[in-house]
């Protein structure tokens, strides 16, 4: 469990695509194996600790020839933001992906004392 010392909680949220591979002929829709996309992500106002994020997938649009195989992930969070990563495997072919995410943690308040 995340605990979240007394003070003020923040709440960021966002949503964006990740890629649109059918109109371009990119690796996702084309190509085969292990791809990867990663994807940075700002937050608007940094947290005084890493928050816990949650990813999600919004909007997905794949071949139905081949199975669906998606991992989404948020690495490397930080008090300024995260990686968003989406990856698949094998012959899986994925047009777009658009994915959501929501941070949760504690944020500076107006009435925090800073004591060098």
């Amino acid at each position: 469990m995340k605990r979240f010392p007394s003070g003020s909680i923040g709440i960021a949220q966002g949503s964006c695509v990740l890629f649109s591979d059918f109109a371009d002929g990119g690796v996702m829709w084309t190509g085969e194996g292990d791809r990867e996309s990663r994807h940075s992500v700002a937050f608007p106002q940094e947290f005084r600790l890493p928050p816990a994020v949650q990813v999600s997938i919004s909007m997905w649009d794949t071949d139905h020839q081949t199975n669906a195989r998606a991992d989404l992930t948020a690495e490397n969070i930080c008090l300024a933001g995260f990686d968003l990563v989406f990856k698949t495997w094998g012959n899986t072919r994925v047009a777009r992906i658009r994915a959501d995410w929501m941070a949760i943690g504690q944020v500076r308040d107006d009435d925090d004392w800073e004591i060098d």
